[in-house]
């Protein structure tokens, strides 16, 4: 930490690379099906919004996966050494919070878990507006597809 020209410590500043998590902040509709299937079987709401001193994005929100009702908080944070974003999840389906990394180029987001038995991977875009998304979540090479089931989800910004 640095001191001001008072001799008080500055407070630190989050790093500019986070303000690519800036689009996702405000409440998105999400709907989605398994692969395969045009029927819709997902759908939930999530929320976004930087926490104080904004150094991590909090996104909290419900999906209905099915019968199955996922209920989670998810903390994102920024890796320098390595330009990404790891995050912690916080869910009802699990007793320990899930370690996932974040990793945006323009448009494009891929969201990966590799914990356990889950090991698979979001692929999405955004639209040119920036209102909505879609993609889909693979299981990744060797991944069990019983566990890691493949399907796709887009989102539409509501707030």
């Amino acid at each position: 930490m640095t001191e001001n020209q008072n001799n008080v410590p500055a407070m630190p500043t989050p790093d500019p690379a986070l303000s690519k998590l800036d689009r996702f902040v405000g409440t998105w509709r999400l709907s989605g099906h398994l692969d395969g299937s045009d029927e819709e079987t997902i759908t939930g709401e999530m929320t976004y919004r930087w926490l104080p001193g904004g150094f991590f994005l909090e996104q909290s929100g419900h999906i209905q996966f099915g019968p199955m009702r996922i209920e989670s908080t998810e903390l994102i944070s920024h890796d320098p050494a390595t330009g990404t974003f790891p995050s912690l999840v916080f869910s009802n389906l699990a007793p320990t919070p899930l370690h996932y990394r974040w990793s945006i180029d323009g448009d494009d987001l891929a969201i990966t878990v590799s914990e356990g038995p889950l090991d698979a991977t979001y692929h999405g875009r955004f639209s040119d507006d920036g209102n909505t998304f879609a993609g889909g979540w693979r299981p990744n090479p060797g991944a069990d597809p019983m566990v890691n089931v493949a399907y796709d989800v887009s989102g539409s910004r509501v707030a």
